[in-house]
């Protein structure tokens, strides 16, 4: 309870000198009028609890005064905003999920989708950097992780000094999390671990990873345990930075394990638990992703909404043209309906329901928002939007992955299914 408070109060005070400072600033999007400023509006605000009421406007603030006027050079110089993560993690925001008596925020699932939504509102790969460390790197830690592990791979991470991974796909097999191909063989006290995991987020600055790999392959999934593996070390190199489309500030890149020595304690769980750490994990990290597409989203609204006021055409605000107004509408709608499905996994979450089903529609709808939301907004801004001097085209590159990663959404569609099959059946 002290950490959760000393948290708030944080929050608070934070807000308040941001909020001030915001105010003797011009804050605006590039090529709108300085008088305007939509970035301030925080749709469903009264629906929240004072606290995540609290939490929200802070991350609004930070990531309006810190994140949104860094995000343009971040993305085109492929940046790591390490500055930007250090105050994150000085917010609690780094650990928010974590309990207090490991030293983390002991916030709820709820506070970090809303504050996941407003990093990412500000600068969409810190939002990525932040469900990276938390979701696939913290969360099975906390679960799962030994006591004497706590102080070593835990603690030391939840101040934005240090940062962790996860490697679960592999170059073979995608989204296919059962066939992993990296196998981890016992050897006295030791683990030695040998294969390739692809598409790790914060690979490069990360100081540690959860690894999966197949510990007894007559039992496929059920025989994938889980590891934590510190970075750098003997026998873990890196494979090249991938160039992405999008989100282009965090690294990305393959993680090779060539007869990587691991002591034994390092094992999370059991062994032959790695399968359900894995599901157990992303089913909370989609709700994180569903947080950073939403506020991929609300970004792209916003600089829709602002230049319609402002630019003329046929000698009228192109915001009094009702195809522009119907775009807005079909935008704001669609934002609305993912916000309040991402809302309600958090809250499912939060009363230990299981939510692989309500996480799956989650990641679905505010994923495939993002990506139409971001469309439209380019089409509201028209040759504008394809520029790089406003930030529509940047909204549309980050949007597109948020169908990709933790769960293609062709995935998310198979989960749901499966779900409601075997409800109906039951």
């Amino acid at each position: 309870m002290v950490r959760k408070m000393k948290s708030l109060m944080l929050f608070k005070s934070f807000g308040i000198s941001l909020l001030n400072s915001c105010k003797s600033q011009s804050m605006r999007v590039p090529g709108v009028a300085a008088s305007r400023s939509f970035t301030s509006v925080l749709p469903d605000q009264d629906a929240l609890p004072d606290t995540h009421q609290m939490l929200r406007q802070t991350c609004a603030d930070f990531a309006e005064k810190e994140l949104k006027p860094i995000a343009y050079a971040i993305d085109k110089e492929h940046r790591f905003p390490s500055e930007q993560v250090k105050m994150m993690g000085d917010l609690g925001l780094m650990g928010i999920n974590i309990s207090e008596s490991h030293g983390g925020a002991g916030l709820d699932a709820l506070a970090y989708a809303v504050a996941m939504e407003e990093i990412s509102r500000g600068c969409a790969t810190a939002g990525v950097i932040m469900s990276a460390h938390n979701s696939l790197y913290l969360y099975p830690l906390q679960t799962w992780a030994a006591d004497n592990l706590v102080d070593r791979y835990i603690t030391p991470f939840l101040n934005g000094t240090k940062v962790g991974c996860f490697a679960l796909s592999e170059p073979g097999n995608g989204s296919d999390a059962g066939a992993a191909s990296t196998t981890a063989r016992l050897d006295g006290d030791s683990w030695v671990l040998n294969g390739t995991k692809s598409w790790i987020t914060n690979s490069y600055e990360a100081s540690a990873t959860v690894v999966f790999a197949t510990t007894d392959k007559s039992l496929k999934h059920k025989g994938i345990s889980a590891f934590v593996v510190p970075m750098p070390t003997e026998g873990l190199s890196l494979g090249k930075k991938e160039e992405k489309l999008g989100i282009r500030g965090s690294s990305t890149a393959n993680l090779i394990f060539e007869n990587c020595r691991i002591p034994k304690e390092n094992l999370l769980g059991e062994a032959g638990f790695g399968f359900k750490i894995a599901m157990s994990t992303l089913d909370g990290g989609r709700i994180g992703i569903a947080g950073q597409a939403l506020g991929i989203a609300q970004a792209a609204l916003d600089c829709a909404i602002a230049y319609a006021a402002d630019r003329e055409a046929f000698g009228a605000p192109i915001n009094k043209l009702q195809a522009i107004q119907f775009k807005l509408a079909d935008m704001a709608t669609r934002i609305e309906s993912a916000r309040l499905l991402t809302w309600r996994a958090a809250r499912l979450k939060d009363s230990g329901q299981n939510i692989t089903k309500e996480a799956a529609m989650a990641k679905l709808a505010a994923s495939e928002t993002a990506t139409k939301v971001a469309h439209q907004s380019m089409q509201v801004l028209g040759g504008m939007g394809y520029v790089m001097d406003m930030p529509a085209e940047r909204h549309y590159r980050d949007a597109r992955i948020t169908e990709i990663y933790e769960g293609t959404s062709e995935v998310q569609r198979l989960v749901i299914a499966g779900r409601l099959l075997k409800e109906y059946s039951a």
